[in-house]
């Protein structure tokens, strides 16, 4: 363990592709759209139970995730948007202006999530046909030259696929919007060594996120750099285990066989590292999803990216976050179906434990003894 911090900051989910009481929505109506109203929902539940912020999918399958979370800046006091984009699609000299203006407009609340893209259809949908290890190479370059738009002087700057001059913004942000980034692969773990403030990583076992932790901090120490981690994972907390787990029987009930093979045989397709790692933890059986104690990997039988979920008592999914916090990870990006319900769950049933044991700083939108009971 090193460069832990003494307390962690938690995270939630904004579902702007939709959310439902399962992975799969059923033809049931028990899918939500992710409408204005809905998504200011969750974005004031997350703001009043003290989340330190809401992390934000990019993609063809959800809302853009720049407009989605900047219409959410008057509904909310603190809490802070990670906003998720692909670093292909737009300047290096753009991104900084609209992420010194998000800073000025939102009183310092973004955080940038920078996802580079792995598979060959989601990316030609946007006309971006590198492979994916010349993404992560231009990848590398965007994060330099846009950060050092965000400088006093302007800045001239040729790399392999940028060419800027005087680049730079209206206003330098205040404060500059920390970086978050994830990637498995070789060439990932080289950009985030380099770049990053916040090297994310999807809930796998302990030992095998241990390997991870132990080889970036090596890499960033190399670069004269250190970095903060943080950590993807479902949740499913309940007052007892029983129910819980209940909870997680429903779930992977709702998931037909066709839906799983399917899955599989994407997954088997895939080029992402990270997630051939996810499909790894099942193989695409039911049998044997606790692949830790409170770790399920049941999602990711049928979700691309993060699959598994901390399931259990509030305490037994407390235990869990201290563990992972042990290791070395400070932030924790959660979610939950459907995610207004269970981050109250979540925020009601667990944070006064992590609170209790120091590990979470104090709620500063109300008092330890109140709490807002509204699920229950």
């Amino acid at each position: 363990m090193a460069n832990v911090s003494d307390t962690i900051d938690l995270h939630w989910f904004l579902p702007t592709g939709g959310d439902s009481r399962d992975v799969l929505p059923a033809a049931d109506g028990n899918r939500r759209a992710p409408t204005a109203a809905y998504l200011g929902q969750v974005a004031r539940a997350a703001d009043d139970l003290g989340f330190v912020g809401l992390l934000t999918p990019c993609g063809t399958m959800c809302e853009d995730a720049w407009l989605a979370t900047a219409r959410l800046i008057g509904e909310t006091e603190r809490v802070k948007f990670l906003v998720a984009f692909r670093p292909g699609l737009l300047s290096p000299t753009l991104a900084a202006q609209m992420a010194s203006t998000y800073q000025r407009m939102s009183d310092g609340r973004l955080l940038l999530n920078i996802v580079t893209g792995a598979e060959v259809a989601e990316m030609g949908r946007f006309g971006d046909w590198l492979d994916k290890d010349t993404r992560y190479r231009r990848a590398g370059e965007f994060l330099e030259i846009m950060k050092a738009a965000w400088g006093a002087e302007p800045i001239d700057r040729e790399t392999e696929h940028y060419k800027v001059v005087a680049a730079t913004t209206r206003a330098v942000p205040d404060p500059l919007p920390p970086i978050y980034f994830g990637g498995a692969s070789p060439a990932a773990e080289a950009v985030a060594a380099k770049h990053v403030d916040v090297y994310l990583a999807w809930g796998e076992p302990p030992d095998m996120v241990r390997e991870r932790l132990d080889r970036m901090r090596s890499l960033a120490a190399a670069e004269g750099r250190t970095l903060r981690f943080g950590i993807r994972f479902h949740v499913i907390t309940r007052d007892t285990s029983e129910e819980a787990w209940a909870i997680a029987d429903r779930v992977l009930a709702s998931m037909d066989p066709r839906s799983i093979a399917a899955a599989q045989e994407e997954f088997a397709r895939t080029a992402s590292v990270g997630q051939q790692r996810m499909a790894a933890l099942h193989g695409g059986s039911t049998d044997r999803l606790e692949i830790h104690p409170n770790v399920w990997a049941g999602i990711g039988l049928v979700r691309g990216g993060a699959g598994t979920a901390l399931v259990g008592s509030h305490t037994e999914v407390a235990d869990r976050i201290a563990e992972y916090h042990e290791l070395g990870f400070d932030e924790f990006i959660l979610s939950g179906y459907p995610h207004l319900e269970e981050a109250y769950w979540f925020g009601e049933g667990v944070m006064p434990i992590l609170r209790g044991r120091g590990l979470l700083a104090p709620d500063p939108n109300r008092g330890e003894d109140q709490v807002v009971s509204t699920f229950r």
